[in-house]
């Protein structure tokens, strides 16, 4: 196995344009002064995110996923993105161990 040094340079440049990204936005956040239904749209990213993620996982395989999915998005309208997470994998897990 050999390494590709244009494959190396383009992974750590990835790496360091996400690390980079992760910290600007921490050291921005807490310079913004929010109005409340800004700070109402900023609590609504994590959610998004993660339904934008799973989304398409619902769509593309059986109805055991789609069903862990709609769970998952009711479940983020009230919990904390890793209660999201737990409740979409429980969905699963259990749909799959019975069916």
């Amino acid at each position: 196995m050999s390494l590709d040094p244009i494959n190396l340079a383009a992974f750590l440049g990835m790496a360091l344009v996400t690390y980079l990204t992760r910290i600007a936005g921490l050291a921005l956040v807490g310079r913004l002064n929010l109005t409340p239904r800004a700070q109402a749209a900023f609590d609504a990213i994590p959610p998004a995110v993660l339904i934008a993620v799973i989304a398409p996982s619902a769509l593309a395989t059986g109805w055991i996923e789609t069903v862990a999915t709609v769970l998952s998005g009711l479940a983020a309208t009230r919990l904390p993105l890793l209660g999201v997470v737990a409740v979409g994998v429980a969905a699963v897990v259990g749909l799959r161990a019975v069916f």
